[in-house]
């Protein structure tokens, strides 16, 4: 008998492989701090920096307050990972834009519609509640500006890049413009939060002519 005429059996190979006890133990502590950080972020929504609870985030994560202080320590480096969860993921998106074949003055306006959707998602109210508490503490201040410097440094490239391209920047410096397109929507943020009518200070509106300058310049 040929060896080809004994009985095949089939094999799976959709069968998921059972998980070591070490890959269970690190899915399940990031499952724990994903929980942390959602948790974290929705009450610092709802209660602010300075009225925000560990012990109510704990509740909403559905795990024990012990286990806040084993992954963060303490509420400042707590809520200072959901910054940096948010500011990663957030500057990766503006990367991409800026590296995209659209024009400058375009870029602008695309990032004042990403201005709405942050508005909207809290990303700007956690920011702007760090960049106030940083003002007294000076660990959240080192940990905020070195968030906001990646923010800035891109914005350079992107200076640097379109002084290439048009032959110089006049005056400034590609870190100079970089605080000149990026320091106008840190001010929006902190107006729009205040609840400032837009009638009497258009902050939207008075961004979103700038990409109209930009487009006039960029035309001549």
């Amino acid at each position: 008998m040929s060896h080809a005429s004994y009985p095949r059996r089939d094999v799976d190979d959709t069968a998921a492989v059972p998980l070591t006890r070490a890959e269970r133990r690190d899915r399940a502590t990031a499952d724990t701090r994903d929980a942390i950080l959602g948790a974290a972020r929705a009450r610092l929504l709802a209660d602010g920096y300075a009225n925000l609870s560990t012990r109510a985030v704990a509740e909403a994560a559905g795990v024990p307050l012990s286990q806040i202080h084993y992954h963060y320590g303490s509420k400042q480096q707590l809520i200072l990972a959901v910054l940096a969860a948010e500011n990663e993921r957030l500057l990766e998106r503006q990367a991409r834009m800026y590296a995209g074949p659209e024009p400058l003055w375009r870029h602008w306006e695309m990032a004042c519609d990403y201005l709405e959707e942050d508005l909207a998602s809290g990303y700007v109210r956690v920011l702007q509640e760090m960049v106030a508490a940083g003002w007294s503490d000076e660990t959240v201040a080192a940990a905020v500006r070195g968030l906001l410097g990646g923010w800035y440094r891109l914005l350079a490239d992107v200076a640097r890049r379109e002084a290439e391209r048009v032959g110089g920047l006049g005056p400034f410096t590609p870190e100079e413009v970089s605080m000149l397109m990026g320091l106008p929507f840190m001010g929006a943020e902190a107006a729009i939060l205040l609840g400032m009518d837009e009638r009497e200070f258009p902050a939207r509106s008075a961004l979103r002519k700038i990409g109209a300058l930009i487009r006039d310049a960029q035309a001549r």
